[in-house]
């Protein structure tokens, strides 16, 4: 089965967590897999914007993600299963791409919105993008 888990959570956004996270278990206990549980803070889309905030903010935001997640995961998690928390900075979907091979994923688990076709057509979705590009197996969970 499935040894190398990688579940993405955004840690601001509960049903991220509440519905990928008992899944990335579950298929860790079934296979004494190990989950690596991953958010990523994006990055400051320009140095317009980066321009208007204080001086090591994406530094900051990836401190205080790192607790979050840490926290959550041993809230959700606790001893249930083996995991490990990452907190990187980038952009969203290349980061997890990217996680993929450095953890040595071989299934990725993530939530998604229900489809919403003005904001897919504005920005995407994450987990499309995830999905069409991963070269390991990907389970999108929805609430």
């Amino acid at each position: 089965m499935f040894k190398k888990i990688l579940v993405t959570i955004d840690p601001a956004h509960k049903p991220s967590w509440e519905l990928a996270l008992p899944k990335a278990v579950e298929l860790a206990k079934a296979s004494g897999g190990v989950v690596h549980v991953l958010a990523v803070v994006p990055e400051v889309p320009s140095a317009l914007v980066a321009g208007f905030l204080p001086k090591g903010f994406e530094t900051d935001a990836v401190k205080d993600a790192k607790t979050l997640v840490a926290k959550i995961a041993e809230t959700e998690i606790g001893s249930s299963a083996d995991y490990r928390v990452h907190v990187v900075l980038g952009v969203v979907h290349d980061e997890i791409l990217k996680a993929i091979g450095r953890f040595g994923a071989d299934l990725v688990v993530m939530a998604s919105h229900s489809p919403d076709r003005v904001r897919e057509f504005l920005v995407g979705s994450q987990a499309d993008r995830v999905v069409r590009r991963s070269p390991v197996s990907v389970l999108v969970v929805r609430g």
